[in-house]
């Protein structure tokens, strides 16, 4: 597979105004471990209704273009690292059978900083698949000296951010209503019961896909 050149310029205009939180060094590749999800129409109906009454508590808010369970940090890989890790990954992730998941409880979360404020979906059912995975990539993790996932993570597909910490804005009466609107969506007990298929690892612009048996 082509080795493609790393991004040089960090402008952040592509990814929103966003700032990165570790500096970029040539060489250095922002790396992360999650389940992609295939977002379907009816998800992206539910989405504009979600996010289109969330604005009338916090009018900044930005929906997610693409939609995922993290199962790591965002952390940073040497570019000598990558393919090692890739089999770390890979030979850690092989015997995992593919697993259904429920994403139903709209929750606020913020980032670890506080500089972004997320409204998500957390996943009531699999947790213990997930805790299952993050501990694998965990182990992949510590054996090039990165940091582990949070302890008692909260898995969930985020949906919508904004900048700042906007949690009191978005918690209590608006994420009452939003869970409304979730629990009345037809068929959203179907729509948002997900079945896994693949793990996908981003590292700089390159993808890794690592499918579930």
């Amino acid at each position: 597979e082509e080795e493609q050149q790393e991004e040089k310029r960090d402008d952040s205009s592509r990814h929103g105004g966003r700032v990165r939180c570790f500096p970029h060094e040539r060489g250095s590749w922002a790396t992360h471990v999650y389940l992609p999800y295939q977002a379907q129409e009816e998800f992206l109906e539910l989405l504009e209704l979600l996010v289109s009454h969330a604005r009338t508590y916090v009018a900044s808010l930005t929906a997610m273009e693409e939609f995922h369970v993290s199962l790591s940090q965002s952390v940073v890989l040497r570019y000598h690292w990558i393919n090692p890790f890739m089999q770390g990954l890979k030979e850690r992730l092989v015997s995992f059978h593919r697993f259904f998941c429920v994403a139903d409880r709209v929750k606020v979360y913020t980032n670890q900083n506080k500089t972004r404020t997320f409204v998500g979906l957390e996943i009531s059912a699999g947790h213990f698949q997930l805790l299952e995975l993050v501990s694998e990539v965990d182990k992949v993790m510590e054996e090039f000296d990165l940091p582990v996932f949070y302890k008692d993570p909260s898995f969930h597909i985020s949906l919508a951010w904004c900048v700042g910490d906007l949690t009191g804005s978005l918690q209590g009466q608006c994420l009452r209503e939003l869970q409304d609107i979730v629990d009345r969506f037809e068929d959203s007990a179907r729509l948002l019961r997900v079945q896994w298929e693949q793990i996908r690892c981003k590292s700089g612009n390159k993808f890794f896909s690592f499918p579930l048996r």
